[in-house]
């Protein structure tokens, strides 16, 4: 299990082939991977959020729907379903399939969602207050359910076979990865195109996890001694999996392959993880053991590396007990903040794209890292290594914990 392709076309062999990004580093992942690796911040004080307690942010710069997807298809969708369709329509192209595939039912659609949408249903809630029901859009319930990005991206691409959102907090994205990995090997589809998006910029959703105590005021700094929260933020990720024989009988170029996923719970706290990881080490420990990997074999780790105090602990912990041999570890949420479920899937992209380059991003805003800490944390400047294997880990409120498994092509 090294990330050979000929161990990797065999029954069962999950490829990556092509990926999709929506960041406040930039839209596209040209972009977005170079933002990453030059490692700078994308937080900046948000106009939409003047006056609250909290008007730090990483926004998606310059996104225009009307102009990406059309104003009338725009217009039936909130932000995060665009970044949603923006993104897979990026990855589908990138994996060679055309805007529109055939046959569609061998084909599923899976977002990670970490909630309803926050801005149909304000915009909408104040109104009925108000006695002007009327005034309600007909969109309002079809935009806010969970499903919603999901449904979208399932509509544009012209996609019949199953299609659902996946909820797990902060780890929606790599569950929805995991379940689509399952319906690829079962036989059921063909192709998975699967993700995550989200907004926490919105005021409720910010407002929110600052009186949670876990947003900063300055900047994300994860791993740091002087950490004290992470930027809420806003994007979306997708990635094209496809079974290894359908990939090979139409001469896909491959990315990555997905070696093996786990997820397990905490059963310890609604808001705090357990302080020793218990429930990240686990679902790390059953991604390798479903890709048949030892943890020596792990050569780097996308960290979840939320920036709080108690997450970053816990996390450090779990791999520090699992990994003793140090592999470098990055965590993007240092430069594009914490867009809730679509980090997970942001974050699996950007390994995608340090195993496909060989180079692993610096964590931005880390510049005194926590001495309590062993880990090789790369920071300052892009560390070029020789990558077969990387894991992608992603951590959530409710003790909610998910990890991907993937190996070089």
């Amino acid at each position: 299990m090294g990330g050979a392709p000929d161990a990797c076309w065999g029954p069962g062999a999950v490829a990556v082939t092509g990926v999709g990004l929506v960041t406040p580093g930039g839209t596209g992942v040209a972009g977005a991977w170079d933002a990453v690796c030059r490692g700078l911040p994308t937080a900046r004080r948000d106009p939409e959020l003047a006056g609250q307690p909290v008007d730090l942010t990483c926004a998606v710069p310059d996104f225009d729907g009307d102009a990406l997807l059309g104003r009338r298809l725009a217009r039936r969708m909130d932000r995060v379903a665009q970044f949603a369709v923006v993104a897979a329509r990026e990855a589908v192209a990138m994996a060679g399939l055309g805007g529109r595939m055939w046959p569609g039912e061998r084909i599923a659609v899976l977002f990670g969602a970490g909630g309803s949408s926050f801005e149909g249903l304000t915009d909408a809630y104040p109104k009925l207050l108000s006695g002007r029901a009327r005034a309600i859009s007909p969109m309002t319930l079809p935009r806010s359910l969970p499903s919603a990005p999901a449904a979208e991206v399932a509509l544009d691409l012209g996609v019949s076979g199953p299609g659902f959102a996946t909820s797990a907090g902060c780890a929606s994205a790599p569950v929805a990865v995991g379940v689509g990995r399952d319906l690829l090997r079962s036989g059921t589809v063909d192709v998975v195109v699967a993700g995550g998006a989200e907004s926490l910029r919105h005021p409720l959703a910010a407002a929110g996890f600052a009186q949670l105590g876990v947003v900063s005021r300055t900047a994300a700094r994860p791993f740091a001694a002087d950490r004290d929260g992470f930027v809420p933020a806003e994007g979306a990720g997708v990635l094209v999996l496809e079974s290894g024989a359908h990939a090979c009988a139409r001469g896909a170029e491959v990315l990555a392959w997905l070696g093996g996923y786990g997820a397990a719970g905490d059963g310890h706290h609604v808001a705090a993880p357990h302080p020793d990881g218990v429930g990240a080490e686990r679902a790390l420990r059953a991604a390798l053991a479903a890709g048949g990997a030892e943890p020596c074999a792990v050569g780097h780790v996308n960290a979840h590396g939320a920036a709080t105090r108690l997450n970053d602990r816990a996390e450090a912990r779990a791999l520090a007990r699992l990994l003793p041999h140090r592999p470098p570890v990055t965590a993007t949420k240092g430069a594009l903040g914490h867009a809730g479920a679509g980090s997970g899937a942001i974050e699996a992209v950007v390994t995608v794209l340090s195993l496909r380059d060989q180079l692993i991003p610096p964590t931005a805003g880390l510049t005194g890292p926590d001495p309590e800490f062993t880990l090789d944390v790369v920071t300052g400047a892009p560390r070029r290594a020789a990558l077969r294997t990387a894991v992608s880990v992603s951590t959530a409120l409710g003790g909610q914990n998910a990890a991907l498994l993937l190996l070089a092509a």
